[in-house]
């Protein structure tokens, strides 16, 4: 029986990828110190992302009392401004629906 093996075009093809996978892959293992400092260059760069983090979220919420002081101010000027539209004064303390003017025209009915 003959080998048809080299003979086929496929075969031939993959024995070159074969070859050219093996000479673009190294032969020399990764030695075990570079292999540690691998490991410790990967944790040092975790450690410091998650203190990172860390250093967001407590300025975040170091910030929180400042915004909403901000926002309370801004709801304030807001509720100003339609009270004095609506035409009465900024430091009454009456519901918001009662200060609503409606423009328009209106005519009393009588009941019947």
């Amino acid at each position: 029986m003959t080998d048809n093996r080299h003979h086929n075009a496929a075969w031939q093809a993959a024995e070159r990828w074969r070859e050219r996978v093996n000479q673009t892959r190294p032969h020399r293992q990764m030695s075990g110190l570079r292999l540690v400092f691998t490991w410790l260059l990967f944790g040092a760069v975790l450690i410091l992302g998650t203190l990172l983090g860390l250093f967001f979220l407590v300025v975040g919420w170091a910030m929180l009392p400042f915004l909403r002081h901000r926002m309370k101010k801004r709801a304030e000027q807001m509720r100003a401004s339609q009270a004095s539209y609506a035409g009465g004064s900024a430091d009454t303390h009456e519901a918001p629906h009662s200060q609503r003017v409606l423009d328009g025209e209106y005519e009393v009915r009588e009941k019947r």
